[in-house]
């Protein structure tokens, strides 16, 4: 049996205390159960300065047995912040621009940019595969998209986790790899019609709000459904999102 546990962005005395709700235990430094295991559906990083123990309870976790985890698009992110771009000299896969630092700060800033510690956690996050395809179920980040599953094998080796040419690959716009990471690992979007728009507040910055013309969907709704129920905006935004294209 599996825990599905997502998003944890750091929040390592939320994730002990759901851990010890679900009945597992501290047994020789790691967290673990007698019957289960936890899937990680990957976001381990970024939002609050609590990163480091938050990767070592999930590592120490998966490379025990203990769990299993697939990549988040956060831990995509900060493997292809610190990727240099062979096309761009001085330039890295996830450019340094405000908005990337700021929702990558907190993270480099606990872990020391460069150091040791840092190094070693982006080749575990490598090792992450992008999905599982388990006899009992299938896991993802996002979003579970047949066609973009079978894109992205074409990337990935027989674990599903990203070849070393793919990071490069991805970061470019408009190809395969990059349209089948924005979809497994961020979501599916659709663009707002007429123009419409609506301002949604960035993450760790406290007044500043970006423009949207974009929306995260609710992929997995199976019947018919108006563009508003479709759409994964904050509350407050909602009204602005029409019920039709």
């Amino acid at each position: 049996m599996y825990d599905l546990i997502g998003n944890i962005h750091g929040y390592a005395s939320e994730l002990k205390a759901l851990l010890a709700k679900m009945d597992y235990q501290v047994i020789d430094g790691i967290w673990q159960h007698p019957e289960r295991k936890v899937i990680f559906l990957g976001d381990f990083v970024d939002r609050v300065p609590v990163q480091i123990e938050t990767v070592h309870i999930a590592r120490t976790m998966v490379e025990s047995g203990n769990a299993l985890a697939v990549m988040g698009n956060h831990e995509y992110d900060a493997v292809a912040w610190a990727t240099p771009d062979p096309q761009n000299p001085e330039q890295y896969l996830r450019r340094r621009t405000d908005k990337n630092w700021n929702q990558h700060k907190a993270f480099l800033e606990q872990v020391g940019e460069g150091s040791e510690l840092h190094n070693s956690m982006i080749e575990w996050f490598k090792t992450l595969p992008v999905y599982l395809d388990l006899p009992e179920l299938r896991a993802v980040h996002a979003c579970w998209h047949p066609k973009y599953v079978s894109m992205i094998d074409q990337f990935t080796d027989d674990d599903n986790r990203l070849l070393a040419h793919a990071s490069e690959a991805s970061g470019r716009k408009g190809s395969e790899a990059y349209d089948s990471i924005e979809h497994l690992l961020k979501g599916l979007e659709f663009a707002l019609p007429d123009g419409r728009h609506f301002f949604y507040k960035i993450r760790d910055a406290s007044e500043n709000k970006e423009k949207r013309i974009e929306v995260r969907a609710k992929w997995w709704l199976t019947d018919c459904f108006t563009l508003r129920e479709l759409a994964i905006v904050p509350d407050s935004e909602i009204e602005k999102i029409p019920m039709t294209w």
